[in-house]
């Protein structure tokens, strides 16, 4: 049995499972224990191959303890603790450079040498390893894909393939062909400005009308306005309805064209309005009593 330099107050002796018997002491020796660990209670051991030194052993298992003992950590090379960092900083072993500092930030040295142990070095509680990466994987050299090559597929190429995404937007008029699409329509409906015109001439403000909008009920009302507008291209005709039929007062993205009450205006073309004898539909409910 060794010598315990500092006696355990609390006459609690534990003795370890290894070859030479030792007792340990609880934290009321008198040497503040240098290392915590937070499942652990810091313990004075008293052993001939480390004296002085604290190491952690756990409250409720006095003969085993899973902790990591700071004699294990001192006997860590520099090498198995870049392993370590691998998990943690993402840098292969080979390209750090082990910096260790002070807990008042003041460098201490280098860890350098693969097979030199921890305990070699100045370490003490508060010391703080700062880690620097040669690999490059932080300083952005990967980020630039132009710099990885790469399969680049000519664009008549691509326009061949039936099931690309470009294909399918072509056949859906979707993104930028939409506005191709519409594009292609204005067109057409410039082509068939003569023919509106034509069509609008025939048309008098003030006269009654009929609507016929495809998928639409047929509506009644007066003919307010004939003539372009900045809404749309083309020639409109503003109708006022004769029921809340409608979708404004006579007023689109601000421009007053008419006055009617909301929701008895609406724009059409020349094409979907009949004029004639129209007048407004009686329901007879005045007859009624």
């Amino acid at each position: 049995m060794c010598v315990i330099p500092h006696p355990c107050r609390c006459a609690t002796p534990v003795h370890c499972t290894c070859a030479t018997p030792v007792q340990v002491c609880h934290p009321c020796a008198h040497v503040p224990p240098p290392v915590h660990c937070t499942r652990a209670t810091p313990v004075q051991l008293c052993h001939p191959c480390a004296l002085h030194l604290c190491i952690p052993r756990c409250r409720c298992a006095p003969v085993h303890c899973t902790c990591v003992t700071a004699v294990q950590m001192r006997h860590s090379r520099a090498l198995h603790i870049c392993c370590k960092l691998e998990l943690v900083v993402g840098s292969p072993a080979s390209c750090m450079d082990l910096e260790l500092y002070s807990a008042d930030e003041r460098l201490l040295g280098r860890l350098d040498r693969d097979e030199a142990l921890l305990g070699s070095y100045p370490v003490d509680d508060g010391c703080r390893v700062h880690v620097i990466d040669r690999s490059g994987a932080r300083l952005g050299q990967f980020e630039d894909v132009s710099q990885v090559p790469k399969y680049e597929m000519p664009e008549s190429e691509y326009d061949k393939r039936p099931e690309s995404l470009r294909s399918f937007l072509q056949r859906r008029q979707l993104g930028r062909y939409a506005e191709a699409e519409d594009r292609r329509r204005r067109r057409c409906d410039g082509d068939g400005d003569g023919d509106e015109r034509a069509l609008a001439a025939r048309i008098p403000l003030g006269s009654r009308c009929r609507v016929r909008v495809p998928g639409q009920p047929a509506k009644r009302g007066t003919v307010m306005y004939v003539g372009p507008t900045d809404f749309k291209p083309g020639i409109w005709v503003g109708v006022r309805y004769d029921e809340p039929l409608g979708k404004h007062d006579g007023s689109v993205n601000g421009r007053k064209y008419f006055e009617c009450q909301p929701k008895y205006g609406a724009f059409v073309k020349p094409p979907s309005v009949t004029v004639g004898d129209f007048p407004e539909e009686d329901d007879g409910l005045e007859d009624e009593m």
